[in-house]
C-alpha cells in the first residue's frame, strides 16, 4: 500500500463533493459519512456538466469521483479538473479495475483510487489518508501484480505503457463498442479509432481484435 503523509497529522473538517451517476452510490457515501465529524458533504453531481458547474461554485477539499460518468471524458477530465482546480484533492471511486486505471489516475493528479468492490473500511481509510494530505492505493493492487505468472506480468508491463487515450479505446472495444461508437464517445473520427486499434495490437503483441479484448479482460478482477 502506498501511503505518503504530510507533517500535519491532525484531521480537520473536510468538505466533500460526490460526483457519480449512480444514485445508490451517492446516497451510500452520504450515509457512510453522515455521522463522521471529519467530513461534510457540500454537494453532489450525476454527470460531468453538473460537476464542472458545481466546482466553480463550491469549494470542496475532496472530490469523490467516478471517472466513467455521462458528459465526462475519463482520465482526461481528471487532468482538466486538477489543472483548473488544483487545490481539490480527488479520490477516484470507480467500477473500472485498479490494474487498468489506478496508477494512471495517480499520475494524472488523483490523490487516491478505490474500486467499488472495496470494503467500507478500505474506502474510509483512503478518504482519511487523502484528507491528511497523503496518497492512497489499495494494497490489493500490489498483491495482484505479484500473484500473476510471468507471462501475465509481462502483459501487465506492456499494458502500463499504454497512453490514457489508448486505454480508453481499449475499454470501449472490450465492452463491445464499434468504431463509430468509440469515435462518438471520445469525440474523434473513425480513422483515428482504427489507428489506435493498430497501435494497441502492436503494443500488446496480439494479432487480432478477439485476442486484444481477451487480454484486456485478463486485467479485470473476477
Amino acid at each position: 500500500m502506498l501511503q505518503v503523509s504530510l507533517k500535519k497529522t491532525e484531521l480537520e473538517m473536510k468538505k466533500i463533493f460526490i460526483a457519480d451517476h449512480h444514485p445508490v452510490t451517492r446516497k451510500g457515501i452520504a450515509c457512510m459519512l453522515k455521522k463522521n465529524d471529519n467530513f461534510e458533504i457540500i454537494g453532489k453531481a450525476n454527470n460531468g456538466d453538473e460537476l464542472y458547474k458545481s466546482l466553480q461554485e463550491e469549494k470542496p477539499d475532496i472530490l469523490i469521483m467516478e471517472i466513467d460518468m455521462p458528459h465526462i471524458n475519463g482520465i482526461n477530465a481528471l487532468r482538466g479538473i486538477k489543472t483548473e482546480f488544483p487545490e481539490v484533492r480527488v479520490l477516484i471511486f470507480s467500477t473500472h479495475p485498479e490494474e487498468i486505471y489506478a496508477l494512471r489516475s495517480i499520475k494524472s493528479g488523483a490523490a487516491g483510487y478505490v474500486p467499488k468492490t472495496a470494503s467500507t473500511k478500505v474506502f474510509l481509510k483512503a478518504l482519511k489518508q487523502i484528507a491528511k494530505g497523503g496518497i492512497f492505493l489499495n494494497e490489493d493492487l500490489t498483491s495482484t501484480f505479484t500473484s500473476r505468472n510471468v507471462g501475465e506480468t509481462s502483459a501487465i508491463s506492456r499494458y502500463k505503457k499504454l497512453s490514457s487515450r489508448e486505454i480508453e479505446v481499449l475499454n470501449l472495444l472490450s465492452s463491445g463498442k464499434r468504431n463509430k461508437d468509440i469515435a462518438n464517445a471520445l469525440n474523434i473520427n473513425e480513422k483515428t479509432v482504427s489507428t489506435y486499434k493498430t497501435r494497441l495490437l502492436k503494443k500488446l503483441k496480439v494479432d487480432n481484435l478477439a485476442d486484444l479484448i481477451h487480454q484486456s479482460r485478463m486485467f479485470q478482477f473476477g
